[in-house]
């Protein structure tokens, strides 16, 4: 077992783990720790407690001390002197005529780094920058390219929703997201309608999947036939967040549209209530789900499966009996053995006509002394630089005669 304590560093930074040694900080006060960075500032967020060793990234930096009146004070010039910074860079930048976003600039506690963040569509030679910002500031210059959720999340801002970003005010990590997740929750699938700030999908499409995956299990599909209290109807539309289903009931020559509670369809169909018993004890966990390979063989059955082999080819397939035992197919109605099929007039049946392996008499020798046959030649075809000579003998002669 480690103890360690939870430090953050931003207001809705990623929370890194550090190795108390003898300060035993509280929730809320400002530590100082060693970072790969350098000195820096940070929040403890947790009380000091002990971990396995196994999530680790061992060994772990530890905390300096607890941040004295003095240290807040250098954080704060630290932040005012990035501004300036901040503009020189961004006069450097104009300078090189480099193509790149300058997002962010931060000091270290101890003044040892500068570190500017910024944002570019591809790679950047910023070489010669770095050389002019060193000549200016005398430090150690760190330029760090992020991406453009990185950034929305140094820059805050306000949601399609009015309120402040997710990703600023309170997420550490980004989830990843995907347009499937929207499709599930019947959103739009217009970009500008489920993008954030940063041009990506918005993060709060992960909050509500799992609540629809798991409601989504407990309700019919669409397409299916279940009983409602008006009788037998086909599912055309599931309302996951009121949890109603929409059947379309057969009335005499036409069709009615009714909403219907999950209760109310639990109550007469046996297996969405078989559903609800299964997930009640799991605990409302959401179940694993079936991949594609697996529910492809459950549907083709056992005897499909059998017959099938590794490679898709069955193994009962019936095997050809030999050339010698097929029976020989019959012409019409009536069906004649073969020695019995009389021949065309003026043509040997082909039965009756000897094979020369079956035969006895000798194969026909042309005598020694007989001449040799000689195959017709065939003229040579002309080549390409023939053709060619005979045309320029050809306009020679006509202008000799011209």
């Amino acid at each position: 077992m480690v103890s360690i304590v939870g430090v953050r560093f931003r207001n809705a930074g990623k929370l890194y783990f550090f190795d108390p040694g003898n300060v035993w900080p509280s929730p809320g006060d400002y530590v100082v720790v060693d970072t790969s960075r350098g000195m820096e500032i940070g929040e403890a967020v947790t009380e000091v407690h002990e971990v396995p060793e196994e999530g680790l990234t061992l060994p772990l930096k530890s905390v300096l001390r607890i941040a004295t009146a003095a240290d807040l004070d250098q954080e704060q010039a630290n932040r005012k002197a990035a501004k300036e910074a901040h503009a020189v860079c961004l006069r450097k930048i104009q300078e090189h005529q480099l193509d790149m976003k300058l997002v962010d600039t931060q000091f270290t506690l101890d003044n040892t780094k500068l570190i500017f963040y910024f944002t570019a569509n591809g790679r950047v030679d910023f070489r010669s920058l770095v050389k002019d910002l060193a000549g200016v500031f005398h430090l150690r210059i760190e330029l760090r390219q992020i991406g453009v959720r990185d950034e929305a999340k140094m820059l805050g801002g306000l949601g399609p929703c009015g309120r402040p970003i997710c990703c600023g005010a309170f997420l550490g990590d980004f989830q990843p997201v995907s347009i499937r997740m929207a499709k599930d929750q019947g959103l739009s699938l217009n970009p500008t309608k489920i993008s954030g700030i940063c041009g990506r999908l918005m993060c709060c499409l992960k909050y509500e999947q799992d609540g629809y995956e798991f409601t989504r299990r407990l309700m019919p599909r669409v397409g299916k036939t279940v009983e409602s209290p008006d009788g037998p109807g086909v599912v055309t539309d599931l309302n996951i967040i009121k949890e109603t289903v929409t059947l379309r009931i057969s009335k005499g020559d036409g069709f009615e549209t009714k909403d219907y509670t999950l209760e109310a369809l639990r109550e007469l169909n046996p297996a969405l209530r078989q559903k609800a018993e299964a997930s009640a004890a799991e605990g409302d966990e959401p179940a694993e789900t079936v991949p594609p390979e697996a529910r492809a063989q459950a549907e083709e059955g056992p005897q499909r499966q059998e017959e099938r082999k590794p490679g898709g080819f069955r193994e009962n397939r019936r095997e050809r009996p030999p050339r010698e035992a097929r029976a020989p197919k019959a012409h019409g109605p009536r069906s004649t053995a073969p020695d019995e099929i009389s021949p065309k007039p003026g043509a040997q049946s082909r039965a009756s006509q000897p094979k020369q392996s079956e035969t006895s008499a000798p194969a026909a020798v042309p005598p020694e002394n007989a001449p040799a046959r000689e195959e017709p030649k065939q003229p040579a075809r002309p080549s390409w630089r023939d053709a060619v000579s005979q045309a320029m003998k050809a306009a020679e002669g006509k202008a000799n005669t011209d």
